[in-house]
């Protein structure tokens, strides 16, 4: 097939999803093209049967902003014509599928179908806009298929937007030849002997509640001698920063930034910490999992559909500060648990979210577009 993906090109669950998706279709002989404003973070290098296309916006001095939503749009519609895609996967409804229904209107009789996959904040965010409202809505009722990477995201999209279009789960996944439990000499660089590290990776917004996750951390090391490694940028990075020196933990507490590269962190940690209020999905609980590592999280959204609660990590409520602290420090304190419950999470990775299984599915999902469309 001939199979063109739009997704965000920054750090995030659906940028790398997105990327790992066209990166695997390419290694099984399809014919892939990325219709991205910028290089997604984890392509970077050559791979057979993928072709990048960048959109370059003008700047115009009557225009307030570039029209980057047009520009993508157009460049979908060249693509599409120039090299007879058959599928365009887009990812997220805004801007991606209402700027695949632009593109497909000026192209009319052209027999490309649109594929949409929700990966959560344009619903439980972008949605809240009134002003947005009927704009995601029409890029849901115009794709011709539509996934949600969990269960609890599908129904969310329904009970938001009243809409019959159809919307079918297929979770998010990882490469377990990638994500792997193995010995690294990295601990070191973070803890001392008989220290235990804990992980956290996320966007730092506010619905990641990075600031309960530091008190999280706090109660904790009061009784267990422990690192807290934060991995990534946003909007609280400042506000977290200031709590970390507010509670005396700036010897304890590592910001590492943005990282590319995750897996290594995975394995030199003891813990992964995700108590989001909104979570779609939790890609990097996913991640951790198939590392071997528990999850202590919250039972926001799709966590539980990742983490089974008490056989690959534990869940509380959100905003229940000690109660996390609490099933946290069990695990750390518990070594048997703690090894039950990370082999637990690696077969769970493996046979419930792995990449070929997923990859399979949308191809099945491909398939049954491409016969939709020749039945209309």
């Amino acid at each position: 097939m001939r199979i063109g993906i739009s997704c965000y090109p920054t750090i995030g669950g659906s940028g790398a999803v997105a990327t790992e998706l066209g990166k695997a279709l390419a290694r099984r002989g399809h014919q892939v093209h990325f219709i991205v404003t910028d290089v997604p973070f984890r392509l970077g290098e050559f791979h057979q049967n993928i072709y990048l296309h960048e959109a370059d916006t003008m700047t115009y001095p009557v225009l307030r902003t570039p029209p980057h939503d047009f520009t993508l749009a157009a460049l979908m519609a060249d693509v599409i014509l120039q090299y007879n895609l058959e599928i365009l996967h887009v990812h997220y409804a805004l801007p991606f599928a209402v700027s695949a229904f632009l593109a497909r209107e000026m192209l009319p009789g052209h027999p490309v179908r649109v594929v949409t996959t929700l990966h959560g904040t344009d619903v439980t965010v972008l949605a809240q806009d009134k002003s947005l409202y009927r704009v995601i809505q029409l890029g849901l009722t115009k794709s011709d298929v539509v996934t949600a990477v969990s269960h609890s995201l599908a129904r969310q999209t329904h009970e938001l937007f009243h809409i019959d279009t159809p919307i079918q789960c297929v979770h998010n996944f990882i490469d377990p030849n990638v994500f792997h439990p193995a010995a690294t000499d990295l601990r070191e660089c973070f803890a001392r002997p008989g220290e235990r590290i804990l992980l956290h990776i996320s966007n730092f917004r506010k619905v990641k509640r990075v600031l309960d996750l530091i008190q999280v951390f706090h109660l904790v090391n009061q009784r267990i001698p422990s690192r807290l490694l934060l991995v990534g940028e946003g909007p609280e990075l400042s506000a977290a920063r200031e709590l970390v020196s507010g509670l005396g933990l700036e010897g304890r507490v590592h910001f590492l930034g943005k990282q590319d590269e995750v897996a290594e962190l995975y394995r030199a940690s003891d813990l992964f910490l995700l108590v989001s209020e909104k979570e779609s999905f939790g890609l990097v609980a996913l991640e951790a999992m198939a590392s071997g590592l528990p999850v202590v999280g919250t039972t926001a959204g799709g966590i539980p559909e990742v983490v089974a609660d008490g056989e690959t990590g534990l869940l509380a409520p959100v905003g229940d500060i000690s109660r996390l602290a609490e099933l946290a420090m069990r695990l750390l304190t518990d070594e048997a648990l703690h090894r039950r419950m990370g082999e637990a999470g690696r077969a769970r990775a493996i046979q419930r979210f792995c990449l070929e299984d997923k990859v399979a599915e949308y191809e099945r999902l491909y398939e049954q577009a491409l016969c939709q469309g020749k039945a209309t």
